[in-house]
């Protein structure tokens, strides 16, 4: 099969046709597939237009051409459909589930989830993914019939179990989750249509997140030279990013450093996306899967990089933690950040009353009980962007960092 040709459809991919369908029931649609509902539904949401205004690293104000959340979400997109495309999976369901991981991403990037899950500590803490479940299925509201996006099942559970099953068979939680349990956004949820949290979730939930990882090492390298942290020459340092360079300089003697950069990221997304698609054809050809079902039931992960493109993914990952997600710049705007949260928490706790009507407890709901408050100003605060962020502090307390 040529680069770049679609390959026909797997046995093993989500077929909108045999989707378990939607919590609640509606027409389909003459003309769109369950999985292309969903999709454009998620494009047309609320959260996802959020996203625009939403750190990824830089906040942003600090420049217009650092990545925020929406275009960080765009190019997830478009490496998750590359990958699809070549594996013969459902591009529409990978979109979708690409287009959908982070909507449920407060304020501030990472030092916005910090700051809320301090703040609910004591009500079930602040989970993303569980809050990008919590918009699709109760936080929207624009349909007469029912809250949220009302998406499929297939869709809920990649949002859910994009990185792996969450519970072992006896529901026990595992993972990043054994500590301290599963959040309540995804429990409460779960209680009400079974997402199968001890099994894996479609080989489209696991490539969208390893879009996810390809797109954060690549554009995360380009954001860190934009802004000065490093150099195209500091990338030495990294084996492969050392061999690539080398190829480029012998291509081009004269380049400028914008254009070597931008060449280096390009060569970089290519080779994670080929060691991808490569991988999970072995991985699949050994596995000689004949269905969706077969996948969960698989018990180990298909969509994965080999272990020398693992070694060197991990390896961008702990020069970018090094020299941008921890340089003195980015921790001070973060922690300011981390600083405003917490104050608009503290004020909404105590004066409600501040926050916009249709946030306040509804009249005749009876006594409202202090996670009830505590997870409505959580919900609240993790759909603001960063300007309204910022505009809100600046309109209820005495001083705002400027997070320059």
């Amino acid at each position: 099969m040529s680069v770049g040709m679609a390959a026909p459809r797997a046995l093993y991919a989500c077929d909108p046709e045999r989707s378990r369908g939607r919590l609640f029931a509606e027409p389909e649609s003459s003309t769109r597939s369950a999985f292309r509902r969903d999709c454009d539904r998620v494009i047309h949401s609320t959260a996802f237009r959020r996203l625009k205004h939403k750190t990824q690293v830089f906040v942003f104000h600090e420049g217009d051409h650092y990545r925020t959340r929406l275009t960080h979400t765009l190019e997830v997109a478009q490496i998750a459909r590359a990958i699809a495309r070549q594996l013969g999976l459902d591009e529409d369901l990978t979109e979708t589930l690409a287009l959908a991981h982070d909507i449920g991403h407060p304020p501030f990037g990472h030092a916005g989830e910090r700051a809320l899950d301090t703040c609910l500590a004591d009500h079930g803490g602040f989970d993303h993914n569980a809050q990008t479940l919590r918009v699709v299925t109760a936080l929207e509201h624009r349909y007469p019939d029912f809250d949220g996006l009302n998406l499929t099942w297939e869709t809920l559970e990649g949002i859910v179990k994009h990185n792996g099953p969450l519970t072992d068979a006896n529901g026990a939680a595992i993972g990043r989750y054994a500590a301290h349990g599963l959040p309540l956004g995804i429990t409460e949820f779960n209680d009400a249509w079974d997402l199968e949290l001890s099994s894996f979730a479609s080989l489209e939930a696991q490539v969208a997140a390893l879009a996810d990882d390809i797109a954060y090492d690549a554009h995360d390298i380009d954001d860190g030279l934009r802004a000065g942290l490093f150099t195209v020459t500091d990338l030495r340092v990294m084996p492969l990013a050392a061999d690539m360079i080398d190829h480029i300089d012998a291509r081009y003697p004269d380049l400028d450093e914008v254009r070597r950069g931008a060449e280096l990221v390009r060569e970089l997304i290519s080779y994670l996306i080929g060691a991808v698609v490569t991988e999970a054809g072995k991985r699949l050809g050994a596995a000689r899967l004949a269905s969706v079902e077969e996948v969960r039931r698989h018990g180990a992960v298909l969509i994965a990089f080999p272990r020398e493109a693992e070694k060197a993914e991990a390896g961008i990952k702990a020069f970018l933690k090094e020299r941008m997600y921890r340089h003195a710049r980015v921790m001070r705007v973060m922690g300011e950040a981390e600083c405003i949260l917490f104050d608009l928490f503290a004020r909404y706790q105590r004066a409600p009353e501040d926050m916009p009507p249709e946030w306040l407890a509804p009249k005749g709901a009876g006594p409202e009980t202090a996670t009830d408050r505590a997870r409505r100003i959580g919900n609240f605060i993790a759909g603001m962007t960063d300007r309204f962020a910022i505009t809100e502090h600046i309109r209820l307390f005495d001083s705002t960092p400027e997070l320059r």
